[in-house]
């Protein structure tokens, strides 16, 4: 069943990996990392490898419509 947007959840809920979170969130690599290590933005779900890692699609759309993520 799809939400409000016309998306599924398992769609808005889907891992996105970094480079597709900064095209939703407009800041540099560096900058995210930062804002990672200080609580600003959200640490990855999970590491897909040791090097791999992945956030949640719906978190980075809060953070992008400006509601937070917290």
């Amino acid at each position: 069943m799809g939400n409000l947007c016309g998306q599924s959840d398992s769609t808005t809920d889907r891992l996105i990996r970094l480079n597709e979170v900064l095209e939703r969130i407009p800041v540099s690599r560096s900058t995210w990392w930062a804002g990672v290590k200080s609580g600003r933005f959200p640490a990855p779900v999970r590491n897909l490898g040791p090097r791999i890692a992945a956030w949640r699609l719906s978190i980075i759309m809060k953070i992008a419509k400006g509601e937070g993520w917290q």
